[in-house]
């Protein structure tokens, strides 16, 4: 009972400690993105706008408003949803509201839900792709410890680690693509509509994501396993005659769950930074691509909205890996 209320009590703080970390993370978005060099209401109005119609944009963006009554509104939507004046009409934005964008009126949440689809099958396809390559690797590499494979495999994972994920991307497009010709040039297709066609567009984008953080988990897995090799109870088996690929499989690589495990939310982090230059690399219609855009054009609501979203998924990300890595080791409820 007592063991049930410790883990019940560190999921409860972690679960504290995320919304925190969430707020803080909105707080350092807003304040950085509409603390801005330039006029937001003429580059939104358009070059040929006059005075009194800057003013009036700016009236109905409420960028006259001071900065921390602008946040509470943000706040407000997103508990409570707020209503936007559109210039001819009232729009009503239900909760949670991130606001309307700047250059079309549309919902940013809308927006966000329309691109969301997209990132999502890319980063979780991707996901897939780098545990089964690095966690094989690094496997692989431990097993035949001290012989070519094992050299072989190392210098793969360091070039890994080293190259750029646009560079892999740039690299996969013009060999799979242009000189072999095996894959076609990624188009998105809806899960829901060909999940065949979904996935084979959505390969050399999933490999060119994967790729760069596979080498990671790979090193990690390499030196978690050899280290669990070494340990007392594996010489025992081996002197009772247990099999080479019982051990690994059933023993050493058990031991290597929980650093993978947190290894994979800290990586979910950086996939979501990678994801947005690969979106933009091979065209994919996400929210990479749409943030890219509305840096270009300033439009302020999207860009914090989505920055918002996607710091979301990556503190949600890290707050999970801790709940499963509390569960694979309870030692760490008590720490």
């Amino acid at each position: 009972m007592s063991g049930f209320g410790g883990f019940g009590g560190f999921v409860l703080r972690r679960g504290i400690g995320t919304i925190l970390t969430l707020f803080a993370i909105s707080v350092i978005v807003y304040v950085v993105f509409y603390v801005t060099p330039g006029d937001v209401a003429q580059i939104t109005c358009g070059p040929r706008c006059s005075p009194a119609q800057v003013h009036q944009v700016a009236e109905q963006l409420r960028l006259d408003e001071p900065l921390y009554v602008r946040y509470w509104h943000f706040l407000e939507g997103l508990v409570v949803g707020q209503d936007y004046s559109t210039g001819t009409s009232v729009e009503h934005c239900s909760a949670p509201c991130l606001g309307l964008s700047y250059q079309s009126d549309q919902q940013v949440t809308q927006l966000i839900l329309t691109k969301l689809p997209v990132s999502l099958s890319l980063v979780f396809g991707a996901m897939v792709v780098w545990l089964i390559l690095g966690v094989g690797t690094g496997v692989l590499s431990a097993w035949r410890r001290g012989r070519l494979t094992e050299r072989v495999l190392t210098a793969v994972t360091l070039a890994g680690t080293a190259t750029p994920v646009f560079v892999i991307g740039l690299i996969l497009m013009i060999v799979v693509c242009g000189e072999l010709q095996l894959l076609p040039f990624p188009q998105y297709v809806n899960l829901t509509d060909d999940p065949e066609q979904w996935a084979w567009n959505l390969l050399l984008p999933w490999l060119s994501l994967a790729l760069i953080e596979a080498a990671s988990f790979a090193r990690l897995t390499r030196s978690s396993m050899l280290e669990t090799l070494a340990e007392d109870h594996i010489r025992t088996f081996r002197a009772y005659g247990v099999g080479e690929r019982s051990i690994i499989g059933r023993h050493a690589l058990r031991g290597a769950f929980a650093p993978v495990i947190a290894l994979n939310a800290n990586n979910f982090g950086s996939a979501v930074g990678g994801a947005v230059l690969t979106e933009t690399l091979f065209g994919l219609p996400g929210i990479g691509q749409e943030l890219v855009h509305a840096v270009n054009v300033v439009d302020l609501p999207v860009v914090v909205g989505m920055v918002l979203v996607i710091g979301f998924f990556v503190v949600l990300a890290n707050a999970v890996a801790d709940v499963l890595y509390a569960v694979a080791d309870r030692r760490v409820v008590l720490a």
